[in-house]
């Protein structure tokens, strides 16, 4: 069986933005930042013009994922215990045990994940990815797709996707 593949690995893919994690004794850490990186995989049939995908035509979708994420502190919306809360004053409360964090709501993006790992951010903007590339470019059957998030150099979690 023969395979294609594009992978990309851009310096400009990637996003700054802070989270705590949350430990399976429900000890958290503190509050802080990383920069992320994004390195994708995709896996297609190439196309009668010999591509999988346009690498100018996927970079953007990209980019506009991280940039979502760029800056923001970064809550997971499916924990068991952390709550978030809108505020009447534009604010977001978000409690996690006795703590308690108020943050301006547009500084906040809430994810469907249980926690915030490199795990996690990979599966969400993997998943994502698919979503998108479903509804811009129906042409390309996505057979296979890696995701990976870097949180420091060299420490990466990683999603991978496999079509049925």
């Amino acid at each position: 069986m023969e395979r294609w593949s594009i992978e990309i690995d851009k310096e400009y893919l990637k996003f700054s933005a802070a989270h705590f994690l949350i430990f399976p004794d429900g000890t958290a850490e503190r509050l802080h930042g990383h920069n992320y990186r994004v390195y994708t995989e995709i896996d297609a049939a190439l196309s009668e013009h010999g591509l999988v995908i346009d690498f100018t035509a996927v970079k953007p979708v990209i980019r506009a994922m991280v940039d979502e994420l760029d800056e923001h502190w970064i809550v997971p919306g499916q924990h068991a215990e952390l709550r978030q809360q809108a505020l009447e004053d534009g604010s977001i409360e978000v409690t996690y045990r006795e703590r308690r964090y108020v943050a301006p709501a547009e500084d906040v993006v809430v994810l469907p994940i249980n926690n915030t790992s490199a795990e996690n951010f990979a599966t969400y903007l993997g998943r994502e990815l698919i979503a998108r590339l479903r509804a811009k470019f129906a042409e390309v059957k996505v057979r296979r797709m890696r995701m990976a998030v870097e949180e420091t150099a060299g420490q990466r979690g990683v999603y991978e996707f496999q079509a049925d």
